[in-house]
């Protein structure tokens, strides 16, 4: 497997491309990480409503309790706080549902955050990386054999500009088809150059 270019320019633009996409997705991670605790924090007033309505609660359900003890209008004294009580409740069970939603954005927000930059490394970059790598080893395996130069020659005619097939001759078509050595090891060295790639 040949993972970077025997030519240094192309080598070094290589390594600090690499070098630069593992940093950019580590300082997304990061900030997704961040996302995630700033938002976590907004689930505090949440909890504070929870344990609030909770205790008003227990307490106005405790007290309406001990009034319903009193003889003859114990029973319409705990109405009131039966009704406050159930109220309370309501109050912390808000602050639960707002935790929740609190967490599930602490979820949703960074995924968003840190997916897209992972979709761009993915879909994009990684392609483009895995494919250089696979077509500079198949040239680095054939670059040496006379067969292995002559599809090298071909892949420099089919896939070479113009303009740099023209400053090799106006024939250099006719010359590699005449199975010309120089030619074919002039177009080889082409295609090689485009990779980045050296002979040995």
């Amino acid at each position: 497997m040949k993972f970077y270019a025997d030519r240094v320019p192309v080598a070094l633009r290589q390594l600090l491309t690499d070098i630069f996409v593992v940093i950019w997705v580590y300082l997304w991670i990061r900030v997704a990480l961040w996302i995630h605790d700033v938002v976590e924090q907004l689930a505090v007033p949440g909890q504070k409503l929870e344990g609030a309505g909770s205790g008003i609660a227990d307490n106005l359900a405790d007290a309406g309790g001990k009034v319903g003890r009193v003889p003859i209008v114990g029973d319409e004294l705990t109405k009131p706080f039966n009704g406050a009580a159930d109220a309370a409740r309501s109050i912390a069970e808000a602050g639960r549902q707002q935790q929740e939603f609190v967490h599930q954005l602490a979820l949703i927000l960074p995924a968003i955050a840190v997916g897209v930059p992972l979709a761009l490394v993915l879909f994009l970059w990684l392609p483009w990386r895995l494919g250089w790598i696979r077509r500079a080893s198949v040239a680095a395996t054939v670059r040496d054999d006379p067969a292995g130069q002559d599809l090298l020659a071909l892949r420099a005619l089919a896939t070479q500009p113009l303009t740099r097939l023209a400053k090799l001759g106006p024939d250099i078509a006719q010359s590699w088809r005449a199975g010309d050595s120089d030619a074919v090891a002039a177009l080889a060295e082409l295609e090689l150059k485009q990779l980045g790639l050296k002979r040995r």
